[in-house]
């Protein structure tokens, strides 16, 4: 007995010495691949990488820092994946705008199997860039114009909402925290496109949709599912995966549902809503093996539209009245504006944009300032070099977009909120070529026009009827944010006095 232990507890040695030497020659033969016009970056330590080096409470941050010792490409290793960082304006643009195509790729996320999302059904924020992610995003944007985008009919849509959220506001009492009211709003607007109706503040469905949403970006966006993602072997441990995914699990289920509902009552003849023209295509496309429109890519887009519709939206508009509640004389010349061009009775248009240019400013400088979504995940589509460094096809890339909204060499005061930044010497509005909240290139969001129309209306609504205040016995909001995905504010109340 004593001799099978003795051998049991010496073999088991050797076989964890053979493991631990296994991951060393795999992390040497790693970076032998990659060649030396690959980018550099810190040392990591074996099997680990740099994955402990990277604050996942804002991994921008750390971005930032690691870009001034390395440079504005520089890599970084998961695991034993290499991944490259691109830092800065230059960089970004020489990336995103000038090679687009070279980095329009998407690395696999391997949790998100496990709800569909696997093969050729993959939306399209997920999917990689071929033929199925063309005709998805083609088909979303076609649907999206029909349905209004850019038109006076979606305009009024998102007006009436406007107005639904400021009675909200006067049913408040005293003070209050604006989060879920502004989600309701705003996600009101991309259910009316999605799903054919808006719902009622109140409703039990719709808020149950929301805040799985909510929980699912907090519990995707963490050390333990960037963990899952980078060793995959580890999705298959049921419990763990399923403590990142259950919301996702739970969300899911209830758009199943809602398809299912449109399925029921589909009729070809009368589309309703986004749900309803994917079904029409789906029709034609029975026979195509070649065409990516089934029932999985109906889920998962549908899903895409609803997430990217209510999430970067109202967390703007969050900022925007945090900034407005912290910089009170901002807020007075945009009332100040909006009285002198709207007056207190007439709804804001998108036609006042151009008459407004220093609430249009105050608005990309929100934005700007804001930096709602920090980083954009890409995989370079083929071999690319930039910077003179060489990044293999299949490595996967991050856009650290936070670099550019506040790069010190392009604006004035990049860490301060200063709409000036969007203002000329005479105070008309400027475009600012380094103004990518929205990204840029392929994988730009295709829902940006939407969102600047609802950015516009919503705050110039809210400004015209109301003042914000910090209330009395709250202490000054703070501006450091919260990382799931998007940047958003740290929890806060207001006061909202009806302007007479």
């Amino acid at each position: 007995m004593a001799e099978l232990l003795s051998f049991f507890f010496s073999n088991g040695f050797l076989l964890l010495i053979s493991f631990i030497v296994g991951l060393f020659l795999l992390d040497f033969v790693k970076s032998r691949k990659n060649g030396s016009q690959f980018p550099p970056g810190p040392r990591g330590v074996p099997f680990l990488g740099n994955i402990l080096q990277v604050d996942f409470r804002n991994p921008a941050v750390t971005f930032n820092q690691l870009g001034k010792e390395f440079g504005d490409v520089f890599s970084l290793q998961y695991f034993w994946k290499k991944t490259v960082v691109l830092n800065g304006f230059e960089v970004v643009k020489e990336a995103l705008i000038n090679r687009p195509e070279d980095i329009a790729d998407r690395p696999q996320f391997p949790i998100y199997e496990k709800i569909g999302l696997a093969g050729d059904t993959k939306g399209v924020l997920f999917a990689g860039y071929g033929n199925s992610w063309k005709e998805q995003r083609r088909f979303t944007l076609t649907t999206l114009r029909n349905f209004g985008m850019g038109k006076k009919s979606l305009e009024e849509r998102v007006t009436e909402e406007a107005q639904c959220l400021c009675s909200a506001f006067r049913s408040q009492k005293d003070q209050f925290n604006p989060h879920f009211l502004i989600n309701n709003a705003v996600s009101n607007v991309i259910c009316s496109i999605a799903f054919g109706d808006r719902f009622d503040y109140d409703d039990a469905k719709f808020q149950r949709l929301l805040r799985l949403f909510e929980a699912a970006l907090k519990a995707e966006f963490g050390l333990l599912a960037q963990i899952l993602n980078e060793v995959p072997v580890l999705v298959n441990v049921p419990w763990l995966v399923d403590r990142v995914l259950q919301p996702e699990y739970e969300l899911m289920a209830m758009l199943k549902e809602i398809v299912s509902e449109h399925q029921k009552t589909w009729n070809p003849n009368y589309i309703r809503d986004f749900i309803d023209a994917y079904l029409v295509e789906m029709e034609k496309a029975k026979g195509d093996n070649a065409s990516s429109f089934n029932e999985g890519n109906l889920l998962i887009t549908t899903y895409d539209l609803f997430g990217a519709g209510t999430e970067t939206t109202s967390t703007t508009l969050r900022w925007g009245l945090l900034y407005m509640i912290l910089y009170p004389d901002v807020q007075f010349k945009v009332q100040e504006e909006i009285d002198q061009v709207i007056g207190r009775e007439r709804k804001p248009t998108m036609g006042d944009v151009l008459q407004m240019p220093y609430t249009n400013a105050v608005i990309h400088e929100v934005q700007r300032c804001g930096d709602i979504v920090p980083l954009a995940v890409h995989m370079a589509y083929r071999e690319v070099e930039i910077k003179g460094y060489n990044i293999p096809k299949g490595t996967t890339v991050l856009i650290n977009l936070s670099s550019v909204l506040k790069d010190q060499q392009i604006w004035e005061k990049p860490f301060q909120f200063y709409p000036k930044h969007f203002l000329d010497e005479n105070g008309k509005f400027v475009k600012r070529e380094a103004f990518m909240p929205f990204s840029a290139g392929r994988r730009a969001c295709l829902g940006e026009q939407l969102a600047r129309m609802e950015l516009f209306l919503f705050f110039t609504t809210l400004l015209q009827q109301f003042t914000f205040e910090i209330p009395s016995d709250q202490p000054r909001p703070r501006e450091e944010p919260v990382y799931a995905l998007t940047l958003s504010p740290q929890p806060y109340n207001i006061r909202a006095i009806t302007r007479g």
